[in-house]
């Protein structure tokens, strides 16, 4: 019997296990239909979810619904904006929630999200995006609430990882909530209850492009007296914490029908000036439970009113601290005296009339006294700033009383007295008139600086601001960066604009250094990915934000491996980009002028450039900077000056040097005083052992004119006329930056640098005919590369037709000759009638043995000829 019970038990058992395992796919259909019918029927916006699943076993004997993936994106006119993704959703009900029929809700007692994303923007025209609810009249909404297909029925509920961001497009305002964790218990089933909550985020908040907060940390346990009937709740216990900073509410918001009703008193629990410390995040302030303080700080504030669509609740938020003091165990000063006296006010529920007033914020640190105070009102119009400052502060003390860790220790005494009033229209608007400046800011004794705009940290000696009603005047700025020292000096335009708006810097200076070196001021950055372990270096970039001009001077400015010295000249800053007007340098053993832009604006930096070059010397420049030295590799075997002008453009790399296979342009130079190093060049020895009528060493360049074009890494030179004693030559041809050529050289040679046997020859020719055979065309043909050529004549082509020209003219001068002697000979015979068979024969023989006798003789002078040429 009890084998019976028990096997009947087990298989009970094992149905029940087989029907929860196997129920959630006889279920899930119906919660799909389930929520897909309670999204259509409530939200205009469209929905989608990877999954819906179920589980009867996970929290047995409740079921548990997961739908992954949820997101809702909005329609017109916020198109494509996502307002809500979840990247988990849990539901729990009880399992006989699945039973009931299809017009009866299910209730549901808890649920929970992870991963999730609130998007809330509110546009221009006051339309928010997440006014989505489908618009039915009450006919519709009586029979819908009839049928709605989820109750709840809630006892908690939990929120991990969620950010939400609010956006008022027409304010400008920004706040996020970042890593935002929450959770509540409470019987949702009953009107009122009480809900215990626990949340902890983090709190950015941006308004007109200025950011005001970053992450900072906000905590808060209360418990929550709710009424559902009237939509009201109340703070009952609870503790808030803003970084470390503890405050307590007391005091109700209420939903009312046009918007939310407000009463809220709050405040610190104690004034402990360690309230104060506790503002700041615990990263920059340390420990704050073993510093020894003294005197009070207290916040409060109070809120009272509606929240509406035109209206704010009034406030009065006051931060007070008299006679306080601080100092942590472990460092030598405290700072001391310290009076803060601030208060954020709205006496009238419109957000434009939101005031501050810092009435007062001094403190001291040895014996230097710092004092400010200021006074902002129109906040969201149009911001009116009254501020004054006036103190030291030796920075170097900083970081001796207090635990701000540096990368660089602070040094330098700062010295402010400072008043100045403006508004932010004026400021936008470049209204200068409307801006009241007075006073100064000296910064000496040194002060250390370095971020990620700069490639190497600055030394600031001395600096020294002067302001004026229109304008801020840089007195002097005497800084080092690396080996570069600066002086600079001038006017700043638009200060506030950059300080407050993001606007570009603008202003006129004049620079002067005795050393500059580019790199200390442009070096590129490198990034390492993480993940691949690769390093990539990132090109410089000219700030977007600077917009002034600038006239330098410097005795040695040291640009890559060139040292060039008295440098002088001007510079337009603006739109990414720098453009250089009269820059003068001496360099080479001369000066060089240039002018043209360069421009880090897109991707890849460009330049376009103009040099002229004044008695340059031409074997330095030509081998130590690598453009030229592509342009013209012959050019190192060429000893004295040059004058040039270049035109070229094209490509920068990262380091902000020319990228060579860019590059485009044309070069016009004149040699001057010059002479020739052939052991500097293979491919002018190589010429010279082809072409033995010259020798290259003694080569006139004096005066030479050459010009020449270069793009996609060739170089086309112009045919360009040499002479060497009275030999003329003309060269012309390409070569690419690869070093590889195809040049011809063409010479005008005198036939009398051809070899006795032609000269022989020649002699034997009337002085007529010798004045006919003045010089001959020979041709060099230069390929391989310069440091490989390839040398090719016509040398012995042109010599052999010379010979046969020769040859020609030596034939018919003794074919002329011989015909003159016969016909003399004939002449001198008085009985040519009896002997004119005789003569006639005669003649002929003569002639064809005079032809032979030439042949002869041409034969064995051009053999002789080239017999003598091959021992050679």
């Amino acid at each position: 019997m009890l084998k019976k019970i028990l096997k009947g038990v087990g298989i009970f058992l094992l149905i029940s296990i087989i029907a929860l395992a196997a129920a959630p796919f006889i279920f899930k259909d119906k919660i799909k239909a389930l929520v897909l019918k309670s999204i259509n029927e409530n939200v205009d916006a469209e929905v989608s979810f990877a999954d819906v699943d179920l589980s009867l076993l996970r929290n047995f004997p409740n079921a548990s619904v997961n739908i992954a993936d949820l997101s809702i994106i909005n329609k017109a006119p916020f198109k494509g904006d996502t307002l809500f993704y979840a990247g988990d959703l849990n539901v729990k009900m009880s399992i006989k929630e699945l039973f009931k029929g299809e017009n009866e809700a299910m209730n549901l007692e808890s649920f929970s999200s992870s991963n999730a994303l609130v998007n809330l923007i509110i546009n221009k025209d006051g339309i928010g995006n997440y006014d989505i609810a489908l618009k039915t009249n009450e006919e519709d909404t009586k029979e819908d609430s009839e049928s709605q297909p989820f109750n709840l029925n809630i006892q908690n509920y939990e929120i991990n990882n969620l950010r939400m961001v609010y956006f008022d497009e027409s304010s400008n305002m920004k706040l996020a909530l970042d890593s935002l964790n929450h959770n509540g218990t409470g019987n949702f089933a009953e009107q009122k209850l009480d809900l215990d909550t626990h949340t902890n985020t983090k709190l950015s908040f941006d308004m007109d492009g200025t950011n005001y907060m970053r992450n900072v940390a906000l905590s808060l346990d209360a418990v929550l007296g709710i009424d559902l009937d009237n939509m009201k709740f109340e703070f009952k216990d609870n503790k808030a914490l803003i970084n470390q900073l503890p405050l307590e509410f007391d005091g109700f918001l209420q939903m009312v029908e046009d918007g939310q009703l407000y009463k809220l008193t709050f405040g610190t629990p104690d004034s402990d000036f360690k309230n104060f410390l506790g503002l700041v995040p615990e990263a920059y302030s340390g420990d704050i439970s073993k510093v020894k303080t003294s005197g009070e700080f207290k916040v409060s504030g109070k809120v009272d009113g509606k929240l509406t669509e035109t209206t704010i609740p009034k406030f009065n938020i006051e931060l007070a601290s008299k006679n306080a003091s601080f100092q942590y165990p472990d460092l030598p000063k405290s700072v001391k005296n310290i009076v803060i006296d601030t208060h954020i006010v709205n006496e009238t529920g419109n957000m434009k009339d939101i005031y501050v007033d810092l009435n007062q914020l001094s403190f001291a640190i040895d014996q230097d006294v710092f004092n400010a105070k200021a006074n902002i009102k129109n906040l969201t119009e149009n911001a009116l700033v009254d501020a004054k400052l006036n103190g030291v502060i030796n920075l170097a003390n900083v970081t001796k009383a207090y635990p701000v860790q540096l990368d660089q220790p602070l040094s330098g005494v700062l010295k402010a007295d400072v008043a100045t009033k403006f508004d932010m229209k004026s400021v936008e608007n470049s209204q200068y008139q409307n801006i009241q400046n007075s006073g100064n800011i000296s910064l000496t004794g040194g002060f250390n600086y370095e971020g990620p705009e700069l490639a190497k940290p600055f030394k600031i000696n001395n600096t020294s601001i002067t302001f004026n009603p229109n304008q801020i005047k840089l007195n002097d700025f005497d800084a080092v960066t690396g080996s570069s020292d600066i002086k600079v000096s001038g006017g700043l335009d638009n200060f506030y604009g950059f300080l407050f708006k993001n606007q570009t810097l603008k202003g006129n200076f004049d620079l002067a250094s005795n050393k500059l070196i580019v790199s200390d001021f442009m070096a590129p950055t490198t990034t390492t990915d993480e993940t691949t372990g690769t390093t990539t270096t990132e090109a410089v970039k000219i700030p977007a934000f600077l917009d002034c001009t600038l006239s330098a001077k410097a005795n040695t400015v040291v640009y890559d491996n060139l040292n060039l010295k008295n440098v002088s000249g001007n510079l337009a800053i603006k739109d990414e980009a720098i453009t250089l007007s009269n820059l003068k340098m001496d360099i080479f053993g001369g000066n060089i002028g240039l002018t043209g832009t360069v421009s880090t604006k897109e991707n890849t930096p460009k330049f376009n450039m103009d040099l002229g070059l004044n008695s340059v010397n031409i074997a330095e420049s030509f081998t130590q900077v690598d453009m030229l030295k592509s342009i013209a590799p012959i050019a190192n075997t060429i000893n004295g000056k040059l004058n040039s002008t270049i035109k070229l453009s094209g490509n920068l790399t990262n380091d902000m040097t020319p990228d060579l296979k860019t590059i485009s342009g044309d070069l016009f130079g004149q040699l001057l005083s010059t002479s020739v190093n052939t052991e500097n060049s293979k491919l002018l020895s190589s010429l010279a052992s082809n072409v033995q009528f010259i020798d290259v060493s003694k080569l006139n360049l004096d005066d030479v004119k050459a010009s020449l074009t270069f793009k996609d890494g060739k170089v086309a030179l112009k045919p360009m006329n040499l002479k060497y004693q009275d030999i003329n030559m003309t060269v012309d041809g390409t070569h690419g930056f690869d070093q590889s050529m195809n040049y011809n050289v063409t010479f005008d040679v005198p036939a009398k640098y051809l070899g006795t046997e032609v000269n022989n020859l020649i002699s034997k020719l009337s002085a007529s005919d010798q004045q006919k055979i003045e010089s001959v065309p020979v041709t060099a043909n230069l390929t391989g590369s310069f440091t490989s050529p390839s040398v090719k004549t016509d040398l012995k082509q042109a010599t052999t037709n010379l010979a046969s020209q020769l040859v020609q003219m030596q034939k018919e001068k003794l074919i002329n000759q011989g015909t003159g002697a016969l016909s003399n000979l004939l002449g001198g015979n008085k009985d040519a009638s009896s002997n004119s068979t005789t003569s006639d024969s005669t003649k002929t023989e003569t002639k064809e043995d005079v032809k032979t006798t030439v042949k002869e003789k041409a034969s064995d002078a051009i053999n002789s000829l080239f017999k003598k040429k091959k021992s050679e």
